[in-house]
């Protein structure tokens, strides 16, 4: 018995002699199992870290090497925001002149075809777009006008048109295959339908639309005139057009900082200004120095008006805005998500400027 007692305190012993070398040898800090997790984790890591191409300057390594590196950085910069305006080639939403036919009807023609954009200078895509430009053509009538709009397709696969928030007959809504036909590439397609109230909206594909819309397919659309809420005198009204995807990418009215294009007005000017998210995501647009007032959401006059120095807008929304040019200068006008709008290279994407003189 006292044998067997001796073996069992030896063995006792030894086993945890044994344990205890093993926790020694665990390697303190980093850790062993800290280690596996890493290497386990590093290729999806890798896999959602953006490339430097894609992260629009959100890194930090700029500055974390000295002066010089700061200095370079600081350099380019100035070297980008200084050059605004920059000029490219191509010009979007341009006004569409329609023809009248004989019993009053004004009948657009827009043609959807493949073109190459010049987003800001030297950067090139292949886009598609209506009538040769990005956004396409904006269109416009009065309330009590008919209108027609012949849409031909150039493009290498089916299309259509919807007419975002236009109160018209179901069959000229621009579904496929649930109010009409895709339009087959060489065909075209009229859209008919009167205008009934005030609109101010767009137009957009609605056939492979994560494709087709971010690729240059949309535009803007103005039916009548918002009324503004004291009778100020507007001496200018402008639509600014949000992109955020495809190969146009974050740009205004189809242009990326420094080619976007400023606002220009006369101190003490009233200006109205329609927001259209033509984008993925919503995007806050923020105007230094002066207030936007807001009076109309989706082409709705608000019964109350209120004043903004940001306004959030939605996928698909759209927001008209009174600014009264009140404070003389530069003053800029941007998203305020900065990775859509500033970073290590300088300001970037959706970016422009109010200069008021």
């Amino acid at each position: 018995m006292d044998g067997a007692r001796s073996r069992a305190l030896v063995a006792a012993i030894a086993f945890a002699l044994a344990l205890t070398v093993s926790l020694w040898t665990i390697p303190r800090g980093s850790g062993a199992t800290e280690a596996s997790h890493a290497a386990e984790s590093a290729p999806a890591a890798e896999a959602a870290a953006p490339s430097a191409a894609e992260d629009h300057g959100t890194s930090h390594d700029a500055s974390a090497g000295g002066a010089g590196d700061w200095k370079a950085m600081d350099e380019a910069m100035a070297k980008r925001d200084k050059s605004f305006p920059a000029a490219t080639k191509g010009q979007g939403g341009q006004d569409l002149v329609p023809k009248v036919l004989a019993d009053g009807t004004k009948e657009f023609h827009m043609t959807a075809a493949p073109l190459k954009w010049e987003v800001e200078p030297g950067k090139v895509v292949d886009a598609w777009g209506f009538n040769g430009m990005v956004p396409g053509p904006t269109i416009r009538a009065d309330v009590g006008d008919k209108v027609r709009i012949v849409v031909k397709n150039d493009l290498p696969e089916p299309t259509s048109v919807h007419w975002h928030g236009i109160q018209l007959p179901n069959k000229m809504d621009g579904v496929p295959n649930v109010t009409q036909d895709s339009i087959k590439p060489g065909k075209s397609f009229a859209y008919e339908f009167p205008v009934t109230r005030i609109a101010d909206t767009w137009y957009h594909s609605h056939y492979n639309g994560t494709k087709q819309v971010s690729s240059g397919l949309w535009g803007a659309i103005q039916f009548g005139d918002i009324p503004t809420p004291h009778k100020e005198k507007v001496a200018q009204k402008q639509i600014i057009q949000i992109q955020d995807a495809g190969v146009i990418g974050m740009t205004l009215n189809g242009k990326s900082f420094p080619a976007t294009k400023p606002l220009k007005a006369k101190v003490g000017d009233w200006v109205q200004v329609t927001y259209v998210n033509a984008g993925t995501m919503a995007h806050p647009m923020h105007l230094h120095g002066v207030d936007q007032v807001i009076i109309a959401k989706d082409g709705f006059p608000l019964e109350q008006t209120y004043k903004a120095d940001t306004v959030n807008v939605a996928p698909g929304e759209r927001y008209t805005v009174l600014i009264h040019a009140d404070q003389p200068g530069k003053w800029i006008w941007h998203c305020h998500i900065f990775p859509h709008a500033e970073g290590s290279q300088g300001m970037f994407g959706l970016v422009m400027e109010m200069q008021i003189t």
